[in-house]
């Protein structure tokens, strides 16, 4: 049942490192941490089950199994899957700079861009997978993922440049709809 060194103290190694990613990785795409939890709890039991097939570099494998993993439920329910919006989503801590964006607008351009785009930027970015990487979860080759990515961060750019532009806001003490 798989190789001799994918014994229980293998097992407990990947799932001590790896785990927290495929968290956050559920966290970034499913509504609840309950949820996150026990998409990665599944994700381990098919890695323990197929430990033969996880290769050494385990993370973008176990990435795979649980991007499969969430298409296969959304497909079961045949509905819209319930996605967490980009904009209440837990995005990584950005160190503090001086851009004139802000995160906010960061999203809300992520978030005018398609699905498979959204994906790959998520997964370069958020997972900090290299373009292979990515391509191992995204089941295509490395020049496929590159091609991708390349596209994805060029719609990314021109979402950016048109965002819509924000709303003026009013003084605190006037009531809604009095512009003094």
């Amino acid at each position: 049942m798989g190789p001799p060194d994918r014994n229980e103290d293998w097992f407990t190694r990947i799932y001590a490192a790896q785990y927290p990613q495929i968290v956050k990785y559920g966290l970034r795409r499913l509504a609840d941490a309950d949820a996150s939890d026990e998409l990665a709890q599944e994700v381990f039991v098919i890695a323990w089950r197929r430990r033969g097939e996880v290769p050494d570099n385990s993370l973008p494998w176990l990435y795979g199994v649980a991007r499969r993993l969430l298409a296969n439920e959304w497909r079961t329910r045949r509905a819209a899957p319930t996605l967490l919006p980009m904009t209440e989503a837990h995005e990584p801590e950005a160190p503090e700079s001086d851009a004139s964006l802000d995160v906010t607008d960061l999203l809300a351009a992520l978030a005018r861009i398609p699905e498979p785009d959204q994906e790959v930027l998520r997964l370069v970015g958020w997972e900090e997978l290299t373009v292979s990487e990515a391509a191992q979860v995204l089941g295509c080759t490395r020049t496929t993922a590159a091609v991708r990515l390349h596209r994805a961060r060029k719609r990314l750019a021109e979402a950016m440049s048109t965002r819509p532009a924000r709303p003026a806001k009013q003084p605190a003490l006037t009531p809604p709809g009095k512009v003094l």
